[in-house]
């Protein structure tokens, strides 16, 4: 398992678009960690396993 997945994968998981997803980390409002890198956004894997067992998000404040 890698320690980061895409914005894609993660939002597919969570039940909602890619473009939903790329709006909810620009309002710092994604229910799961976020990590940029460079000018790329990267979810992180254990965090969305966490939200999707759990329930309860886990938001990141990402800024870009």
């Amino acid at each position: 398992m890698n320690g980061t997945g895409s914005v894609e994968e993660a939002a597919r998981a969570l039940g909602f678009s890619r473009a939903k997803g790329y709006e909810l980390i620009r309002r710092g409002r994604f229910p799961c960690r976020v990590l940029r890198i460079g000018r790329s956004s990267r979810v992180v894997t254990a965090s969305l396993l966490r939200v999707l067992e759990s329930g309860e998000p886990e938001y990141n404040d990402v800024r870009t």
